[in-house]
């Protein structure tokens, strides 16, 4: 295909027509535009082109990549019979990208001779690059497979989000907690479990309130879980107290999603005349809008209420302190389930330690394991699974000085 026919098909793209509007496309259309000006803007384009291979590697997965995140006719109907016009449309899309795809460098140089002979001894000097992966899905069957498979938009993208300036930012490198990691609390960790499995399912969902003592592993939980059915299309968002007041906005990209959701709220403590506190109570559950049907709230607190409490609220009249308490807990009563993780006792807490150490190889017996382990926790302040894990590492740690003493 030579370049004209090549350039014109690029501005003739529907289905995939947001492509456009990449960085990858805009690199590749850009050196095709220039070999209609002049020299300076072609090599200019073409050394930008060059650029962006180096830093991006192969550009092929980057299409790919692209596509798989793009909102288009094919993702809205994914399951629904689709007309053969626009069928006839997503294969000459395809088509056309596979074949930008297919041009090295050397082939972009070859048609840059053609454009301009008088520069062909400064042109054989250009750098190159080599030509990228084909797409995985070469026509609009392939295509609509991915997106039944892998799901498709913007929160294709990460298994893990968080919430910046109002908007949802995927998460480089999420906690890769799984259930296994966490030892005890196995009747709350089946709770969260079976509400998972529910929204995966698409039945009702209950949103979760977790409370309870600090470091017995609350987050943890969620996070576990989240990672847990990443791969059947579970998506976590962490949205911190500050970005509360986008609560709706975030609602709204997440019900035009074909994810399932967790939308997690993360240490919530308030006063009772916050004013995030009025919105979060408003919108769960007592919204107009209400929350979408493929996102469960899974919040975690140290406090039963989840708001402050001192003993002015409590008021001098029982009518106060009445309305007080019921403001107290309106927040809370939203949740559908509460669960309660409460510091173990120490046989619990013995045997968190006793399974880490095994999961780590720890060496020491059961008995001395226990002595330095209960010694821990009394410098800690308290047994609790944090306590455990890190009396673990602890132990780890002085067992590696250990063993490079000896090799010293």
């Amino acid at each position: 295909m030579n370049s004209t026919a090549l350039r014109l098909r690029l501005e003739s793209l529907t289905v995939l027509g947001n492509l456009r509007h990449t960085e990858v496309f805009k690199a590749y259309a850009d050196t095709l535009a220039a070999l209609y000006e002049d020299p300076v803007t072609f090599c200019r384009n073409y050394a930008h082109l060059c650029r962006f291979h180096y830093r991006n590697k192969d550009l092929g997965r980057l299409f790919a990549a692209e596509i798989h995140y793009d909102n288009n006719v094919l993702t809205q109907n994914v399951d629904a019979k689709l007309p053969e016009e626009v069928r006839a449309a997503a294969d000459f899309d395809l088509y056309t990208i596979n074949t930008l795809i297919s041009l090295s460098g050397a082939d972009i140089l070859a048609f840059a001779r053609k454009t301009f002979p008088k520069i062909g001894e400064l042109l054989d000097t250009l750098p190159g690059f080599s030509a990228g992966t084909p797409l995985p899905f070469g026509n609009c069957d392939g295509l609509c497979q991915m997106y039944r498979k892998r799901g498709s938009g913007y929160f294709a993208r990460a298994n893990a989000f968080t919430v910046l300036d109002g908007k949802p930012q995927p998460i480089a490198n999420p906690d890769p907690i799984r259930l296994t990691d966490l030892k005890g609390y196995a009747v709350q960790k089946k709770q969260i479990r079976d509400n998972t499995l529910a929204l995966l399912e698409g039945k009702d969902a209950n949103n979760i309130f977790l409370y309870g003592d600090k470091g017995c592993g609350k987050s943890s939980t969620v996070k576990a879980i989240a990672n847990e059915y990443a791969d059947r299309g579970l998506k976590i968002i962490e949205m911190p107290m500050s970005q509360i007041n986008s609560f709706p906005s975030i609602c709204a990209q997440i019900e035009e999603s074909p994810f399932k959701f967790i939308l997690f709220l993360d240490d919530l403590t308030f006063t009772s005349e916050d004013e995030r506190f009025i919105t979060l109570k408003a919108f769960i559950e007592g919204g107009v809008a209400g929350k979408p049907s493929n996102m469960a709230i899974y919040a975690t607190s140290n406090r039963r209420h989840i708001i402050r409490e001192n003993f002015a609220d409590r008021g001098s009249d029982e009518v106060h302190r009445n309305d007080a308490m019921q403001s107290a807990s309106s927040l809370a009563d939203r949740f559908g389930i509460k669960i309660t993780f409460v510091n173990p006792v120490k046989n619990e807490y013995l045997s968190i330690v006793d399974q880490l150490a095994e999961d780590y190889g720890l060496t020491l017996s059961q008995d001395k394991l226990h002595q330095l382990a209960e010694s821990f926790a009394v410098r800690k302040n308290g047994r609790s699974p944090r306590t455990a894990r890190q009396f673990i590492m602890h132990q780890l740690s002085l067992e590696a000085g250990e063993a490079e003493e000896e090799r010293a």
